[in-house]
């Protein structure tokens, strides 16, 4: 089973380091900053042998060189954006798998914050990296992409396995959550979720990793196909134009 070893790194990323016991592989789940990691690698008394990245953003893949450089890794990334992945060895994309020793990670296209955006799903962990497709009550924003293209990336996470733990890049669920209770204002779960938020930022705690099936009940951009939800965002039967009228709404909040 897989350790997943999470730290904070730069402004408002995490990054992560999974780590296969029966093998001793590591690898970095984009590489934000290279220094850090090499820092919490150590800590744990691994070595980074792969590094996985979502998409080719500076805070994703700016440190793969110095990794790469250091370690010998190999670098897996996305296959639509080769041209903009530094030191990329292999070129993946959905239905494809990479392996961390003998755990398999099956390749998922998220694209829409860029559009060659991927996600690393290992079903034997039930876990999912997302990198910026989605967050805690959130999702990347619409860079490369169109509102149809990240809809379908929203769709693919909901097929995911409810019990699946999705681990995002970034801590924006505070906010996120200030701009959710704007849109589901009658939805119950979403506001008990809000409270827990509140609490553990409070307290200084994460609220990543998230749950997918708690994802689900509260995330207004997962739940455009929701017909109360459409109906609010005047776009009956239509989740499409539902979640272009929500991911509107929030690049203006």
């Amino acid at each position: 089973m897989l350790t997943i070893h999470q730290f904070p790194c730069l402004n408002d990323n995490y990054g992560y380091l999974a780590h296969d016991p029966a093998s001793g592989e590591t690898a970095a789940i984009d590489t934000p900053d290279a220094d850090k990691y090499f820092a919490e690698a150590k800590a744990q008394g691994w070595t980074i042998t792969a590094i996985w990245n979502t998409h080719w953003h500076p805070d994703h893949a700016g440190g793969n060189m110095k990794i790469k450089e250091a370690t010998g890794c190999a670098i897996y990334g996305p296959r639509g954006e080769a041209d903009k992945i530094p030191g990329i060895d292999h070129q993946v994309g959905g239905g494809d798998m990479v392996k961390l020793g003998a755990v398999e990670a099956h390749v998922i296209d998220v694209p829409g914050h860029t559009l060659g955006h991927i996600a690393f799903h290992v079903p034997e962990a039930a876990l999912a990296f997302v990198g910026d497709a989605v967050f805690a009550l959130g999702c990347g924003r619409v860079f490369e992409g169109n509102p149809e293209m990240m809809w379908n990336s929203m769709t693919a996470i909901k097929a995911l396995p409810a019990e699946t733990t999705l681990y995002c890049a970034h801590e924006y669920t505070q906010a996120n959550a200030r701009f959710a209770e704007t849109i589901e204002t009658g939805n119950a779960d979403l506001m008990a979720y809000i409270r827990e938020i509140d609490d553990k930022r409070s307290r200084g705690e994460r609220t990543v990793p998230m749950g997918l099936a708690r994802e689900l009940a509260t995330n207004p951009f997962l739940r455009a196909d929701n017909p109360d939800l459409q109906a609010a965002m005047g776009h009956p039967g239509d989740p499409v134009a539902t979640f272009a009228e929500v991911r509107g709404r929030k690049d203006r909040f």
